[in-house]
């Protein structure tokens, strides 16, 4: 029987509530990196903050990331501005603190990174003023009843725009990921938890129905390989 996706799912991930230790957490990462690679996740990301950058010149940006894991995006975002002469200060948030300390021990030779401890939907404006708020796989851990909260909250943040990349929910994903993971994940963790994250991903008219509820945003959602939606959002301020 195939699996209904025409609901997102509620179900938790491993990852929420991974007790396992450091060095598993560190495995886990590197799975989920390696797939990141492979199918191009990151470049999506990095190719939405260009096309801000693009359209707002400026002599330097602050860029936050969201739920950033383990550091990963913002090594990616740095890796794209220094080769071309970008000046950015680049800021972390996650609420897992191991997560937070495999991220340090990455990103040594990034100092233009940094790392904070914080709840994303606890984050007061005043806290946290910068240009562009960047958010990778996260916005699917976030029940529907959130989220909302959640978006108006990155776009009050940010003053040039806000650069959602999440999962797809599709029957296609679910069951190429499936198999793809027979080969190129090896742990546990990654393999379920990737079939879960797919299940809570999002189809485009559930953006679209989120997007009409922030109207004075300017919206563009792009579906990309592999099963990937790009969610760019500018206030319109910006745009006229």
């Amino acid at each position: 029987m195939l699996i209904d996706l025409s609901e997102r799912s509620n179900q938790p991930e491993l990852m929420d509530d991974f007790r396992e230790g450091l060095k598993s957490l560190r495995i886990v990462f590197d799975d989920i990196n390696r797939v990141n690679r492979i199918l191009g996740g990151s470049n999506i990301t990095v190719n939405a903050v260009a096309e801000l950058m693009k359209v707002h010149p400026q002599e330097s940006y602050t860029i936050v990331d969201m739920g950033c894991g383990d550091g990963n995006m913002l090594r990616e975002v740095a890796k794209y501005c220094k080769k071309r002469n970008i000046k950015v200060r680049l800021i972390g948030i996650d609420l897992n603190t191991e997560a937070l300390q495999l991220a340090e021990e990455a990103s040594g030779d990034y100092p233009e990174i940094e790392y904070q401890h914080r709840d994303i939907l606890k984050l007061k404006v005043a806290d946290l003023n910068c240009d562009i708020v960047i958010n990778t796989l996260t916005m699917h851990h976030f029940v529907n009843k959130d989220l909302l909260t959640f978006l108006e909250k990155f776009n009050q943040l940010a003053s040039i725009g806000v650069v959602i990349n999440d999962l797809h929910r599709s029957r296609w994903a679910y069951y190429l990921f499936k198999a793809f993971s027979l080969i190129f994940i090896k742990t546990k963790t990654a393999k379920i938890d990737g079939l879960i994250s797919i299940s809570k991903g999002f189809v485009k008219s559930d953006l679209i129905q989120y997007a009409k509820s922030l109207p004075h945003i300017k919206h563009d959602i792009k579906w990309k390989w592999a099963f990937r939606y790009v969610w760019i959002m500018q206030p319109n301020r910006l745009t006229k």
